[in-house]
């Protein structure tokens, strides 16, 4: 009886271990969500990749611009050589003036859009004036007229290191009539590039 007793504890015992079983393995599942927030990043990180390169590309083609638009000028300026860039727009003043007048404000904010563009390069503006006036006068006038460029450009955010100031009154007229259509093509300020 006792061995009979023992036999059917011992197979309870093991029925027992067969129902029990080994633990199942728990299989985790990708969630959809985690799944598409990976693919919404890899996109995310390509598009920033892909905007990045468009930027460098568009970068070297206005550098390439610019530097085909350089032309040394003849005349040498404060700074030594410098250069012309038919990219860098003047402007024009009212007789008897140096205040930047309202139309010529979308000129200098696409000079300075050029400008940040390049932030090694340096900038002279030349100060010029009509041949109305002393020489004396003119040349200070031409000085007024360079500085409330430079003022007008620091404002855009071109910093004030980049930019030197000349005045040539009315020594370099860009038109050398002597009615007011030639005075108010020299009443300018003239941007050259000193050094890129």
């Amino acid at each position: 009886m006792v061995r009979k007793s023992f036999i059917i504890t011992i197979l309870i015992f093991c029925i027992g271990l067969i129902l029990m079983g080994c633990p199942k393995k728990t299989v985790v599942k990708d969630e959809p969500s985690v799944k598409k927030e990976e693919s919404a990043a890899a996109k995310a990180e390509a598009e920033r990749i892909a905007r990045e390169r468009e930027a460098r590309a568009r970068e070297e083609a206005t550098k390439k611009d610019l530097e085909k638009s350089l032309v040394a000028k003849k005349e040498p300026g404060i700074e030594g050589v410098v250069f012309e860039s038919s990219l860098l727009k003047d402007i024009y003043f009212d007789f008897d003036r140096y205040d930047v007048r309202p139309e010529d404000a979308p000129i200098l904010k696409e000079n300075a859009v050029l400008l940040k563009k390049y932030p090694n390069v340096k900038i002279q503006i030349e100060g010029h004036c009509d041949e109305r006036g002393t020489i004396e006068y003119n040349l200070a006038l031409g000085e007024r007229r360079a500085n409330s460029t430079k003022n007008y450009l620091v404002t855009l955010g071109i910093s004030p290191e980049r930019i030197s100031i000349i005045s040539y009154g009315e020594e370099k007229p860009f038109d050398p009539g002597h009615g007011e259509e030639a005075w108010a093509k020299n009443r300018r300020a003239h941007t050259i590039i000193t050094a890129k």
